[in-house]
């Protein structure tokens, strides 16, 4: 799209998923790209593709959202080519356990709050000053349909992405005398590496969560964020919950 062709994006969580379809579909579109995450093997096989492919520029980043130092660090030492970011995609998160409360782990708890909130903030601190000096700019969050539900044994992680969803119309707030636009895509099921993270590698384990229903694919969350990103400046897609057919809810799934 002609709205995105040389623009800036920065995408964390970009090594898979979501984040991999969301720097996948910004490349198809011209962007160029800021990629970051923590793998970096997957970032330079990415970024090698997505540069021969579709003739772009690709910044690889190697970070973990839950560093503040590194954050920081590596937002203020980008190149003046790289500086003007565009669009901010705060893709990065994960989920561990799903356990009641009173059994849960305070590891995975800390591991959840630490990347799903605190390094949404990080990256958005880091970057959204840019923005507002020049006017310019949209921030656009991966929450969750447990930004919005809560469902049993999901306690901590629904509570970080309803947090998610506080600070995107926080933000949206905070920014409304600019041209900066705010918004939030929260997907219900979307098979990615999601559950196979939350369950620690019990491939079998994850894959039952999307058993007997079509979840949706990391792709159908891309062309969600790209539209968000293509509207007219006066649109703004302020929140977008994207659910499979079979879902209605956090908690209620028809299952053939």
């Amino acid at each position: 799209m002609k709205h995105l062709r040389g623009k800036t994006v920065f995408v964390t969580g970009a090594s898979s998923g979501f984040g991999k379809a969301i720097a996948e579909a910004f490349a198809k579109n011209g962007a160029n790209l800021i990629i970051a995450a923590r793998r970096l093997d997957r970032l330079k096989i990415l970024s090698a593709e997505l540069r021969k492919k579709f003739k772009i520029e690709v910044l690889i980043l190697a970070l973990d959202v839950r560093k503040k130092t590194e954050i920081f660090k590596a937002v203020k030492n980008l190149s003046a080519k790289w500086q003007n970011i565009d669009i901010l995609v705060n893709n990065a998160g994960l989920s561990r356990g799903l356990d009641p409360l009173h059994e849960g782990s305070i590891k995975d708890w800390e591991e959840m709050l630490d990347t799903n909130v605190k390094g949404l903030l990080y990256v958005t601190r880091a970057v959204l000053p840019g923005m507002v000096k020049r006017n310019s700019g949209h921030i656009i969050n991966i929450g969750s349909i447990a930004g919005h539900e809560v469902y049993p044994k999901g306690n901590v992680y629904c509570a970080s992405k309803h947090a998610v969803d506080a600070i995107t119309k926080g933000i949206r707030l905070d920014v409304v005398n600019t041209d900066i636009r705010v918004t939030t895509i929260d997907p219900g099921l979307a098979e990615t590496e999601f559950s196979i993270v939350r369950f620690r590698g019990n491939v079998n384990k994850a894959k039952s969560v999307y058993n007997g229903i079509e979840a949706l694919k990391a792709e159908d969350i891309a062309d969600a964020v790209i539209y968000a990103a293509s509207r007219p400046l006066n649109f703004v897609v302020a929140e977008m919950i994207l659910l499979p057919n079979k879902q209605a809810s956090a908690g209620v799934v028809h299952r053939n």
